[in-house]
Formats: C-alpha cells, sequence, structure tokens
C-alpha cells in the first residue's frame, strides 16, 4: 500500500519558475520565503500566513493540499514533506514551482 500523508503549504513563485506568471526575482522570492519561515518560527499561524501570501490555489484553504502519495509531487517539495515530523515546518524548500515551506499535517 502507498503511504500517504497530508501537508499544507505556503508558495513563493518567481519569475522562470514552472506555471509562474511573477515579475519578482529569484532572490526577492527568497526573501519573502525566508521572512515568512521567521514569522512561523516566531510562533505565526500557518493557515493565516498561507491565506495571506502562498501563490497557489490552495491558499483559500489554508495551504491544505490534502492527501497524497510518493510520486505525486515534484521530487523536491516530496522528499522535504515525507521527511517532516507531524504539525512540523520545514525550511525553505525550492522546487520547479517556485519556494515552499511545508507543514506536515497528517
Amino acid at each position: 500500500m502507498n503511504h500517504r500523508i497530508r501537508a499544507s503549504h505556503i508558495l513563493i513563485k518567481f519569475s522562470g519558475a514552472r506555471r509562474s506568471f511573477s515579475s519578482r526575482s529569484r532572490d526577492e522570492a527568497l526573501a519573502v520565503a525566508t521572512d515568512l519561515k521567521a514569522q512561523l518560527d516566531a510562533g505565526g499561524d500557518f493557515r493565516s500566513l498561507a491565506r495571506a501570501h502562498s501563490e497557489c490555489a490552495s491558499s483559500e484553504r489554508g495551504g491544505d493540499l490534502g492527501k497524497f502519495g510518493k510520486g505525486q509531487m515534484a521530487p523536491e517539495f516530496e522528499q522535504a514533506a515525507f521527511a517532516l515530523a507531524y504539525t512540523q515546518i520545514s525550511d525553505v524548500v525550492e522546487s520547479p514551482f517556485g519556494f515552499h515551506l511545508i507543514q506536515r499535517t497528517g
């Protein structure tokens, strides 16, 4: 049986990333993602920050991506998500879609 987890994320896109129409440079996007990580480390609410800042349709759900198994997400994203403990938040993760902050929620 394929092991599945549930996770949420905050996506910050930059120019040149896949499916990105952002005019933000990679460095600017990394600065935004790093600042959001600092806010989370200081006790910021993941769902609220996802709603306010994530550039993914999942932002409407507080970043919730639902359940997924291996092979369904970008490899960089998947590796980070599956390595997290329940409720743990990742460091900034770069994928072809942009920069992610990931929280394992189930």
